[in-house]
């Protein structure tokens, strides 16, 4: 497990761009379970993917597309091992990936982006994917 004052600006990257950050397997199951509408959810990480591609993408999508997911939600993988565990039956049959990125609609899992769809790339191409994603579903 990392430590918090490791992660805490991590998680302010997304939270401060209006994620809701999930703790807990129940506050994960509660939102996809009884939300209508899409989730956009963000597996965090502290790798260097997360930091140069996967965060700087997801917000440069939301802030350039007409279409937004209807929420927005983390939570961050090696720290709140029950969130995440929880978020990723919900993201199966794809495996255990993070950093990742879900779009969800009405709890149903309607495209995940893996790591390997993020390593490599940066922050401009996961956030022109993105921004057809939300297009098309949102």
């Amino acid at each position: 497990m990392y430590p918090e004052e490791l992660v805490a600006p991590m998680r302010t990257d997304l939270t401060s761009a209006g994620f809701q950050e999930f703790k807990s397997a129940q506050e994960v199951e509660n939102h996809l379970t009884d939300h209508e509408g899409t989730t956009l959810m963000v597996i965090n990480s502290v790798c260097g993917c997360a930091a140069g591609a996967a965060r700087p993408g997801v917000k440069m999508a939301l802030d350039s597309s007409d279409k937004k997911p209807d929420n927005l939600t983390t939570v961050f993988a090696g720290v709140d091992h029950e969130a995440v565990s929880r978020a990723r039956e919900f993201t199966a049959p794809f495996p255990p990936s993070s950093p990742s990125i879900a779009l969800f609609k009405d709890g149903e899992l309607i495209h995940f982006v893996e790591r390997h769809h993020i390593e490599g790339r940066n922050a401009q191409m996961i956030a022109g994917h993105l921004v057809e994603v939300f297009d098309e579903y949102c």
